[in-house]
């Protein structure tokens, strides 16, 4: 191999992470060009993953909320373990693209990855390099730009670190009310804001199912008819009162409701956004006695 300076190596090592010979090498072969040498490595990386990327599941990572005056991003990129997830440089990678969406507005995640940060590099690119780094699938899942009103108020939350991030958006109160209303997004996951967004087929779709589980219990079928509607009317609310924001017990103050928080603060939930990570992701799940098993016969 021809004579390659130390301080290369160590520049190259840093950028990509890869192994000192394999960093000198891209430097021979690319005749001490230290850009087209993390090329060569990168395109050697993703050789690599890709025979194995039909088989990895990325479902750890971080999801983060960004606000700038009147806009805010909620982003999550996934990683395979929760070791690279609490990574630093995983982390920034994160907080770097997130903030790059945030400035830039693209419209979808292929638009976003083709963003150019300060440094000349594209989201792709940042991606490329951490997937070199940390031997793992990564993969930018999802994001959503949110504008508000000057009018309007952001609350936002950052659970576990990146576990769960949370926005909501207030029309009146003050910053502590829209605190509270996005903790209580975070922790109850609702799926409506008030029970007139819940659609009517969806409550007519739970009636179903209540009078058909009524049948199992012979002491209903003895009851007035006008009882019965009440208890399918009441097993119905109770239902639904579990994923309606507005209907859930304050988790600051329990004595009081969303609710009525709200009705006291003369304020108003406009939108509320919630992504948790790896969620709807099927994780792998590894059989490690079969896999002893199968390192015993090698």
């Amino acid at each position: 191999m021809a004579d390659i300076s130390l301080d290369l190596i160590k520049e190259v090592r840093e950028r990509t992470g890869a192994g000192l010979m394999d960093c000198k090498k891209a430097l021979v072969e690319n005749k001490s060009d230290v850009s087209k040498a993390i090329d060569w490595l990168r395109e050697k990386g993703i050789a690599k993953v890709a025979k194995k990327a039909e088989t990895r599941i990325a479902a750890e990572g971080n999801a983060v909320v960004l606000v700038d005056k009147d806009k805010a991003v909620l982003l999550e990129i996934n990683c395979e373990t929760d070791f690279v997830a609490a990574n630093e440089i995983f982390k920034d990678l994160v907080n770097k693209v997130a903030a790059l969406v945030l400035e830039k507005e693209p419209k979808t995640k292929e638009d976003a990855m083709t963003l150019k940060g300060k440094d000349g590099k594209t989201v792709n690119d940042y991606f490329l390099d951490a997937g070199i780094k940390f031997g793992e699938k990564l993969d930018f899942r999802r994001f959503v730009i949110v504008k508000k009103k000057k009018d309007e108020i952001f609350g936002e939350y950052v659970h576990l670190g990146g576990k769960i991030a949370s926005l909501a958006v207030l029309q009146g109160g003050d910053s502590e009310v829209a605190k509270g209303v996005v903790l209580n997004v975070c922790s109850l996951n609702p799926t409506y804001i008030t029970k007139e967004d819940i659609p009517e087929a969806e409550i007519e779709k739970e009636m179903e199912i209540q009078l058909e589980a009524s049948k199992n219990d012979p002491s209903f079928s003895k009851k007035p008819e006008d009882i019965q509607k009440k208890i399918i009317r009441g097993r119905v609310e109770k239902t639904f009162n579990d994923s309606v924001l507005t209907e859930g017990s304050y988790i600051l103050d329990d004595s009081l409701t969303i609710g009525q928080l709200l009705a006291q603060k003369k304020a108003k939930v406009v939108a509320i956004y919630r992504y948790e990570v790896g969620e709807g992701i099927e994780k792998r799940q590894d059989d490690f006695a079969a896999e002893v098993a199968a390192q015993a016969k090698i």
